[in-house]
């Protein structure tokens, strides 16, 4: 008989804590752009030596898990940055009408349904923040002014509250596309065309039906948005408005 068994190998330390880092990353317990314990802290925490978690956070990172930050640090990437392969990066980038409207149909799509879940899923803590990034808009709104920053915060702690981790890792590179290619020109197009406060209008709808865990109309609230937002960006390229309808 041919022999097809193999010897058993032990793990390396190494590789034991990479597949409990890789674990919390998928268990959304590690979300994106979280920092990782210095490899001093992450040691003494899981009680093994400092250059096996040093060798674990290098293979993580050239495996696009992790990243290391200028002024130092090690963060958590969207898996969607793992995923997403460079030309469409690129197309998005160069505003490439074809590839907005699709950007702008998977946002939509993904969106909804996290208003959705974080109506059945929220946490009283998560709805709190949400009410205080709502806040923030309305300081911001006085001022004649519309924060993009603000707004992605505002959509992705509803991704947060949806509980699905994959999810929340997607929608985050989305959003940081989005936020790359148009945000920042939209930002400045709203308070020109004065849709602050319908904007405002549209966010207090959903922080309201996330509140009154109603699914359905949370759902219905955001789609409302977003179909706002597709809207603008048809008139923000109006050379290949025909790619939008």
């Amino acid at each position: 008989m041919t022999a097809v068994f193999k010897p058993i190998r032990q793990k390396k330390l190494s590789e034991e804590i990479i597949v409990q880092i890789k674990k919390l990353i998928s268990d959304g317990d590690l979300g994106p752009g979280q920092k990782i314990p210095s490899e001093r802290d992450l040691a003494a925490e899981l009680g093994v030596s400092r250059p096996s978690v040093r060798e674990a956070l290098m293979v993580l990172e050239a495996l696009g898990f992790l990243e290391s930050r200028q002024g130092g640090g090690t963060y958590v990437r969207p898996l969607g940055d793992v995923i997403m392969p460079d030309p469409l990066t690129d197309m998005i980038k160069h505003r490439d009408p074809m590839m907005l409207h699709a950007l702008t149909e998977v946002r939509s799509g993904l969106e909804s349904w996290s208003a959705y879940l974080a109506a059945k899923r929220a946490k009283t803590s998560e709805i709190e923040h949400l009410r205080e990034l709502y806040a923030s808009m309305v300081e911001h709104a006085k001022k004649g002014q519309w924060s993009a920053t603000l707004d992605i915060k505002f959509h992705l702690t509803i991704a947060s509250a949806s509980h699905n981790s994959l999810q929340v890792h997607i929608l985050h590179t989305i959003q940081e596309l989005f936020q790359t290619t148009i945000m920042v020109a939209l930002e400045d197009f709203y308070s020109k065309e004065g849709h602050i406060e319908q904007l405002l209008s549209q966010h207090r709808e959903i922080l309201e039906a996330i509140e009154a865990r109603n699914p359905e109309l949370a759902r219905s609230r955001m789609q409302q948005h977003l179909t706002l937002v597709e809207e603008k960006l048809a008139v923000f390229l109006p050379k290949e408005k025909s790619y939008l309808n």
